[in-house]
């Protein structure tokens, strides 16, 4: 482990405090509007154009002049500069959160233009005080927030969760290979899982770094109930027209591919809803027949080894993904890659594709380009290098990031034996929360740990 970084004290920030008052109320331009490689994310292909157009503008031009009074007012404290808007918003004291609800009492709009910072100073638990001036006038003049010291000696992405480093779980997922992937493959003890939160909180950050984890020891005798015991630990299960669980097997007339015992492709579950599930868990119960060996690839490897043009034109593809049958009918497009400054989703799932619109639009050269790039990705998350096959034994459980981790399933042989699971979903946001709380409690019991992340970060 890395040598443990020694927190600043308060009167080395305030020394670092640039001003005659500890802070800097210089006005700076740093105003960013546009990444061209970060477009937003809902764009029709004629709104791309005209946004990359304007963009290109702003690179030969620079932006546009603005009057001194758009300007955004900064306080500098240690090694951070930070809006002195954003960090009024920020403020968590009772007057400005409620302690029962932990909901704001005023809107952010209500900030005053003007607001200032009267004085900077430190307190005995080493905090960092700021009195404002000019603040929301029924909380009168001697309103004073109040900010862990350690907020003001990261680097600027603690701006992006100032109140609370938990809040936003950081961009820290691991892209992998099947080699690489060799010796992270992780199976977690059932028992310790459901009684302990810190095998608990294992299990949520293999999640969270590689989207892909293992339980073993799933007592028998649970049978059908295993499944739902293993989501609800984590939180509430998303239920479909599937039903809160499902069976997965080979039967007659099968309403879904998955249910047959045919070699079944990578893909993602549900596509064809506007919220597709974010987790996916499969207990397997039985697995007596030949073949059927589960197979993973992860999409943020494929997405990161793609062409940045290619990158973009999968951004700009919607592909449509339709269910039709039993009396349910699902439709929606989603594009390709869904991100900000990195890959945030990807959508793809091949066997609930439906067909593309018989438009002109798609008869132009960028339409066939993006299908070309569309080859490049299935060609990159198909690469036998890049996928991880296991056969799942009876008694084990896998959860994977189904907004992530592609999963399909190799040809059995139905007639020699059983192959029997029982899935479950649950939303990203109940898996992120559930992350949340227990990465609060872990390192309020390991500071060392967040003291050497902190000094990795710098």
């Amino acid at each position: 482990m890395a040598a443990l970084m020694r927190p600043p004290t308060v009167s080395r920030f305030l020394r670092c405090c640039r001003g005659t008052r500890g802070f800097s109320l210089q006005p700076r331009r740093g105003i960013q509007f546009l990444n061209p490689l970060d477009p937003p994310e809902d764009l029709s292909a004629n709104d791309s154009r005209e946004l990359f157009k304007s963009v290109e503008d702003v690179q030969k031009n620079g932006l546009e002049k603005r009057e001194p009074s758009a300007y955004v007012p900064t306080i500098e404290i240690g090694k951070v500069t930070i809006s002195k808007l954003l960090l009024r918003d920020a403020c968590t004291c009772p007057k400005c959160v409620d302690p029962s609800s932990t909901q704001k009492n005023y809107q952010t709009t209500q900030i005053p233009e003007n607001i200032d910072v009267k004085s900077v100073s430190g307190t005995s638990e080493g905090k960092i005080q700021v009195t404002w001036d000019n603040d929301i006038a029924e909380l009168g003049t001697d309103h004073v927030s109040e900010y862990p010291s350690r907020l003001f000696h990261q680097n600027t992405r603690i701006l992006e969760d100032v109140c609370d480093p938990h809040k936003i779980i950081s961009n820290s997922e691991v892209a992998w290979n099947a080699k690489m992937m060799k010796d992270k493959l992780k199976f977690v003890d059932f028992d310790a899982y459901m009684t302990n939160d810190d095998s608990l909180y294992e299990v949520l950050e293999h999640l969270h770094l590689y989207g892909l984890v293992f339980l073993k020891n799933v007592p028998s005798s649970l049978k059908d109930a295993a499944v739902e015991d293993i989501a609800t630990r984590i939180g509430r299960i998303r239920d479909t027209f599937y039903g809160r669980t499902w069976d997965v097997r080979s039967v007659p007339d099968a309403k879904n591919v998955a249910y047959t015992s045919r070699y079944l492709g990578l893909h993602m579950d549900l596509l064809y809803m506007a919220n597709p599930p974010g987790y996916q868990f499969l207990h397997c119960m039985e697995n007596t027949a030949q073949g059927g060996a589960s197979i993973f690839s992860d999409t943020k490897w494929a997405a990161s080894h793609l062409k940045p043009a290619s990158r973009y034109l999968l951004h700009a593809l919607q592909i449509p993904y339709e269910y039709r049958n039993n009396g349910e009918h699902y439709f929606h497009n989603h594009p390709v890659l869904y991100r900000k400054s990195s890959v945030k989703h990807v959508n793809y799932s091949p066997p609930f594709q439906a067909p593309f619109l018989l438009h002109p639009q798609y008869a132009d050269e960028q339409w066939h380009q993006k299908i070309a790039a569309l080859r490049e990705f299935s060609a990159a998350v198909e690469d036998p290098e890049n996928v991880v096959e296991y056969r799942l034994q009876e008694g084990e459980c896998v959860i994977f990031n189904n907004r992530r981790v592609l999963h399909g399933r190799k040809e059995f042989d139905a007639l020699g034996g059983k192959r029997h699971y029982k899935g479950t979903y649950i939303d990203t946001d109940v898996v992120s929360s559930r992350y949340r709380v227990l990465k609060q409690l872990d390192e309020e019991k390991h500071p060392d740990r967040v003291a050497t992340q902190l000094k990795e970060m710098k």
